[in-house]
């Protein structure tokens, strides 16, 4: 079992910025890829950006290239998502997510990120 805690997340006027980070322990060895998800009211959860274990590689929506960045938080086993230029759009519930090599998907229990207009 991977279990994953996220932090920060919170208020912010549209242009404002955020930083949330997540951390993954018990079995972290197992896992390939680390990223965010968010599930905004009234639609599919869907990726944010991924970051794989090994070599960095990154993939991010469309919609957030150039605003947000993926990293990762010191440790191997943590994740931080730097989020800048928000919008009112950016609003959802942001989930941390942990993906094993056996492709076993962990998620965060949610963290609200709310952008004011």
């Amino acid at each position: 079992q991977v279990q994953l805690v996220e932090s920060g997340g919170g208020l912010v006027q549209a242009g404002g910025s955020l930083r949330l980070s997540c951390e993954a322990s018990g079995f972290s060895d197992s896992i390939g890829a680390m990223g965010w998800y968010r599930r905004a009211p009234g639609k599919e959860r869907e990726l944010v950006a991924i970051m794989t274990r090994y070599g960095g590689g990154t993939n991010y929506a469309e919609s957030v290239k150039g605003r947000f960045t993926i990293s990762r938080d010191g440790a191997e086993n943590t994740v931080a998502l730097r989020m800048s230029s928000l919008k009112p759009e950016d609003t959802a519930v942001y989930y941390c997510n942990a993906r094993t090599w056996q492709q076993v998907d962990y998620w965060g229990q949610g963290t609200q990120v709310t952008v004011s207009s």
